[in-house]
C-alpha cells in the first residue's frame, strides 16, 4: 500500500495517495508494526506537505522519530524534515540538513540527487548561482544512475537556476528539454509550468506565462495539490498585475495568501500579500495597513535571504509609502531596496536601480536621478544584447521604461535641448541595434508548413459557401507552427550587437548629415507630450500638451479613413467630414506649436501610439519618418555617394486587379526591371532577388499582425511573406515601396520599442521605405505608385517623391484621399 501511495503521489494523486496512506498506518498499529509505521508516516508526511497539510506532515515526522528504526530510517527522516523547512520558507535550517545528508556515506542515491537538488535551488535563492549550478552538475550525474524521474526534476531546477542567475535565454531552452524529460518520464507538467511562467515573466512573455500559470493551477486544481496550486495562483496575480488588472491580481492573491497562512508558510504568504498590496495602490487605494503589511513583507523577506522578493518588497512599501505622503518612509525603503539589489542577477540590479531614483526624486537630485538611471539602462543594455531575438530584445526594453521616464523628467528640467534628444534616443529602438545573421534559426520547413496552413484558409475563403470564421483545425495548427518558430528564435546564439544603446549615440555630425533638413523627435513625459526641434542654426523643446486628445483624434481618424475604404450608403459624407477634422486637429496639436519654415523638409522620430500617425497628411512638405535619429542618420550615410541605378525589382501578388495594372504600368517606366507576377512570384522566388536590389515595388496585400508583429505578412503567389522570414534570410533592398495595406504600421512595445516591417528592415540595412499605415484602396493606389516611381526615376527621393505624387491626387475621391493620407516615407534614400 505504500508503494501504491507512492506512485499515485508521482501523477499528483495526492489525495488517493493519503487515504491509502491512512490505511496502511491503520493496518501497521494494530499489528505493531513499528518499523513499518515509521516508513508509513515518513511517506504520509511527504503527502501531507503536497496537500498543504503541514502541521500534519511535523506530527507524523515527529512520530516516525519516536518510534525508532536504523541509519535508513534515520536519512529518510532527516531528509523529510529538511523538505519540510523548505516548504515552509525555514531555508536555512533546509540547507544545513542538505549539507549534512549530502556528506553522509549511507545517504541513499536518490536521497543525494534529490538533496543535491533543493540545495541548488536554495543557493539560487540566496544568490549564489554557481553554487547552485555545481550541485546541480553532481545531481545530474547520480540522478542518471537513479531513474529519468529524478533526470527530469534535476533539468528542471537548471532550467529554473540559469534563469535566476539572467541567462533568460538558455533558461528558456532548458526549460523545453525539461518538458521533453518530464513527458518522456509520464510525470505531470504542473511544477514544470510554474517554474517556465516565471522565466516568461522576466522575458515578458506575458501571455504565454498567463497560459502556462492557468495551466499550473488547473493541474493542481485538479489533483488536489494545494501545496503548489497556491504557488500557481500566486503567478496569475503576478501576471494580472502586469496586464494592469489590478483588482483580478488582488482577488488571486488574497486567495494565495490565505492559503500560504493555512500552510504556515510565512514567507510565501508574504509575497502574496505583496502582490495584494501593490494591486491596492496601482487602484489608488493603499492605506497605512497596507504600508505595514508590506513593511512586515519585506523583513520577513529580507530575513529568508530571498534577496530578489525582498528588493521587490522594499520598493512597493516605498511606493506606499510615498502615495501615503511619508516621504521619509519612502526613502528609508528605497535605499534598502537599492542596497539588497547589489551584486544580484541585471533584473533585480534593475529595481535596485529604479529604487535608487525613486530614493533621488524625492530631493529632486536630478544629477543622481541621471546617475542611477544611466546605470540601470546600461544594465539592461547588456541584457538585451545578451537575447537571442529583436523580439525578445524589444519586450525587454519593458524593463526599463520607468528609468527613462526619471531620466527625461530630469534632462527636461535642468538640460539643454541636445541633452534631452541624446536621453530620448537612449531608449528609442534601442532592440533594433543588433541583429541576428541570416539563417541563425533553422525554420525553413515550418515557414513552408506555414504558408500552406495559409494557402488552405485562402481557398476556404473564397468559397462562397462557407462562413467567415476559419476552421479551428486550421487556426490551432497556424498558431503551433508559430509558436515553434518562435521559440526556434529564442533558442539560438545572441545577436550580432552593434554595441548598448548608450554607446551607439547620435553622429556627431547629425546637422551635416540633416543637411538643411528639420528634425523633430517627440516623446511622452508621463501623460504629456514634448518634441526636440533639430534646426539648422538652433534646436529647442517644445512642450506640446497631453497625450489624451492626440490619441483620440487619432483613433477617430483611423476609423474615419476605414469607412472610405468600404463606403456605404451616406456614410462616406461623413467619414470624409470627420476625417478632415481629424486631420486639421492633429495638424494643430503635433506640428503647429513647433512652427517649421513652411518650405522645410521634415524628418520625424515619432513616440508609442505616434508610430500609427499618418504623418504625411499634417504637413504640406517633404517628410521622412525613422525608427529613431540614429536610423535616418545611418540610412542618410547609406546613401551618400551610392551609384545611381542598380537592379529595379516589380513583384506582384495575387488576387488583386489593381496590382496587375499597376505592375504593368510600372514595367514601362522600368523596362529593364524584374518582373514576378502570379504563380512565380512566391516567396522563395522573391527573395532570391531581394537582397541587394537597389529598388523593390511590392504590389499585393499586405496583413498587419498587432498580436505579433513578426507574422505580419505580405501576401505572395504561395502564401505569406513573413517579417519573421525576411528576419531569418537576412534580406534588405536599398529602397522598398510596399503598396499593400498597413505594411507601415509596425507595432508599438514598453521602453519606446518598435516592431514590423519598417522597422525590421531599417534595421537590416534598408535606407528608405514607402508604406501606409492604414487599409488602402487596391485600384485607387495605382496613381499614386506611378506618379511616385516617375519621380524616383528622375533623381528624387523617396519623401520627395512621394510628396510630389501626393500632390497630384484627386483628393476628392475617396480612395484617392486615403492614399493621400496614410501612406509615407521612411528613412533619406
Amino acid at each position: 500500500m505504500r508503494a501504491l501511495a507512492w506512485a499515485e503521489r508521482a501523477r499528483l494523486a495526492d489525495v488517493a495517495a493519503k487515504h491509502l496512506l491512512d490505511e496502511a498506518a491503520r493496518i501497521a498499529r494494530r499489528h505493531g508494526l513499528d518499523e513499518s509505521l515509521a516508513d508509513v508516516l515518513i511517506s504520509r508526511a511527504a503527502v501531507n506537505q503536497e496537500l498543504g497539510a503541514l502541521g500534519a506532515a511535523q506530527r507524523d515526522l515527529d512520530t516516525a522519530g519516536e518510534l525508532g528504526g536504523g541509519t535508513s530510517k534515520a536519512v529518510e527522516l532527516a531528509f523529510q524534515r529538511a523538505v519540510l523547512h523548505q516548504n515552509i520558507g525555514r531555508l536555512g535550517p533546509a540547507a544545513a540538513a542538505y549539507r549534512e545528508l549530502l556528506g553522509r556515506p549511507d545517504t541513499p542515491q536518490r536521497i543525494m540527487v534529490i538533496a543535491a537538488n533543493n540545495l541548488a535551488m536554495i543557493d539560487a535563492q540566496h544568490g549564489r548561482h554557481g553554487d547552485a549550478l555545481r550541485l546541480l552538475d553532481d545531481a545530474a550525474r547520480r540522478a542518471d544512475e537513479v531513474g529519468p524521474a529524478l533526470v527530469a526534476m534535476v533539468l528542471e531546477t537548471r532550467a529554473w537556476v540559469t534563469v535566476q542567475s539572467g541567462r533568460l535565454a538558455e533558461g528558456l531552452r532548458l526549460f523545453d528539454e525539461a518538458g521533453r524529460a518530464h513527458e518522456a518520464a509520464g510525470l505531470p507538467l504542473g511544477e514544470h509550468h510554474v517554474e517556465y511562467a516565471d522565466a516568461l515573466i522576466d522575458l515578458r512573455l506575458l501571455p504565454e506565462a498567463g497560459a502556462a500559470a492557468r495551466t499550473a493551477t488547473e493541474i493542481f486544481r485538479r489533483n488536489g495539490v494545494p501545496l503548489m496550486g497556491a504557488e500557481a495562483e500566486l503567478r496569475v496575480a503576478q501576471l494580472a498585475m502586469l496586464a494592469g488588472n489590478a483588482a483580478e491580481a488582488e482577488t488571486a492573491a488574497r486567495a494565495a495568501a490565505e492559503t500560504f497562512q493555512r500552510q504556515r508558510r510565512g514567507a510565501w504568504r508574504a509575497r502574496a500579500a505583496l502582490v495584494a498590496v501593490e494591486a491596492r495602490l496601482r487602484r489608488g487605494a493603499a492605506s497605512a495597513a497596507d504600508l505595514r503589511e508590506a513593511r512586515r513583507a519585506s523583513r520577513a523577506l529580507e530575513a529568508a535571504r530571498t534577496r530578489s522578493a525582498a528588493v521587490q518588497a522594499y520598493v512597493v512599501a516605498g511606493r506606499v509609502a510615498a502615495h501615503l505622503g511619508r516621504a521619509g518612509d519612502a526613502e528609508t525603503a528605497y535605499r534598502r531596496a537599492a542596497d539588497l539589489s547589489r551584486g544580484t542577477p541585471i533584473l533585480v540590479r534593475l529595481r535596485g536601480a529604479v529604487a535608487a531614483a525613486l530614493a533621488a526624486r524625492l530631493r529632486t537630485r536630478d544629477a543622481d536621478v541621471l546617475a542611477h538611471c544611466r546605470r540601470g539602462l546600461a544594465d539592461l543594455a547588456r541584457h538585451r544584447a545578451a537575447l537571442p531575438s529583436v523580439e525578445l530584445r524589444a519586450l525587454a526594453s519593458g524593463h526599463g521604461e520607468e528609468l527613462g521616464q526619471f531620466g527625461l523628467e530630469a534632462v527636461v528640467r535642468g538640460g539643454t535641448p541636445r541633452r534631452v534628444l541624446e536621453w530620448l534616443e537612449r531608449t528609442r529602438a534601442a532592440a533594433l541595434l543588433a541583429v541576428e545573421p541570416a539563417g541563425a534559426a533553422d525554420v525553413e520547413d515550418d515557414l513552408e508548413a506555414l504558408r500552406a496552413v495559409h494557402t488552405e484558409l485562402d481557398v476556404l475563403a473564397q468559397q462562397p459557401d462557407r462562413g467567415a470564421d476559419a476552421p479551428a483545425s486550421l487556426v490551432a495548427r497556424q498558431m503551433m507552427i508559430e509558436s515553434r518558430i518562435r521559440r526556434a528564435t529564442w533558442h539560438r546564439g545572441s545577436a550580432a550587437a552593434a554595441g548598448d544603446s548608450a554607446a551607439a549615440a547620435l553622429p556627431t555630425r547629425l546637422r551635416e548629415l540633416l543637411a538643411g533638413r528639420i528634425l523633430i523627435e517627440y516623446g511622452i513625459m508621463g501623460d504629456r507630450l514634448l518634441a526636440v526641434v533639430v534646426e539648422p542654426r538652433r534646436s529647442r523643446v517644445v512642450p506640446l500638451g497631453p497625450t489624451g486628445p492626440v490619441l483620440d483624434h487619432l483613433r477617430a481618424l483611423l476609423f474615419a479613413l476605414r469607412r472610405m475604404t468600404q463606403p456605404r450608403p451616406g456614410s462616406l459624407s461623413a467619414a470624409r467630414q470627420s476625417a478632415d477634422v481629424r486631420v486639421e486637429r492633429l495638424r494643430e496639436l503635433l506640428i503647429r506649436p513647433l512652427a517649421p519654415p513652411p518650405d522645410a523638409e521634415l524628418v520625424v522620430v515619432p513616440v508609442g501610439p505616434l508610430h500609427g500617425v499618418p504623418w504625411s497628411a499634417l504637413y504640406d512638405g517633404p517628410l521622412s519618418l525613422a525608427p529613431s535619429a540614429r536610423f535616418w542618420a545611418r540610412s542618410r550615410q547609406a546613401t551618400m555617394g551610392r551609384p545611381a541605378g542598380g537592379l529595379v525589382v516589380l513583384v506582384e501578388g495575387p488576387h488583386l486587379p489593381g496590382a496587375t495594372t499597376e505592375v504593368r504600368r510600372l514595367r514601362r517606366l522600368y523596362p529593364r526591371a524584374t518582373v514576378v507576377v502570379p504563380p512565380a512570384s512566391t516567396a522563395a522566388a522573391v527573395q532570391r532577388i531581394l537582397d541587394g536590389a537597389d529598388l523593390v515595388h511590392f504590389a499585393c496585400h499586405g496583413r498587419l499582425r498587432a498580436d505579433n508583429p513578426m507574422f505580419s505578412s505580405l501576401m505572395l503567389s504561395d502564401g505569406p511573406l513573413t517579417v519573421q522570414e525576411l528576419e531569418a534570410r537576412g534580406v534588405a533592398p536599398h529602397r522598398l515601396v510596399l503598396a499593400s495595406c498597413q505594411s507601415g504600421a509596425d507595432t508599438t512595445y514598453a521602453g519606446d520599442e518598435v516592431l514590423g516591417f519598417v522597422s525590421a528592415l531599417i534595421a537590416r540595412g534598408t535606407a528608405g521605405i514607402v508604406a501606409s499605415v492604414a487599409a488602402v484602396p487596391d485600384v485607387a493606389a495605382v496613381g499614386l505608385m506611378c506618379a511616385l516611381h516617375e519621380r524616383l526615376i528622375n533623381g528624387r527621393t523617396l519623401a520627395h517623391a512621394l510628396y510630389e505624387a501626393r500632390d497630384g491626387l484627386d483628393r476628392d475621391e475617396p480612395g484617392a484621399y486615403v492614399s493621400w493620407c496614410t501612406f509615407g516615407a521612411h528613412g533619406a534614400a
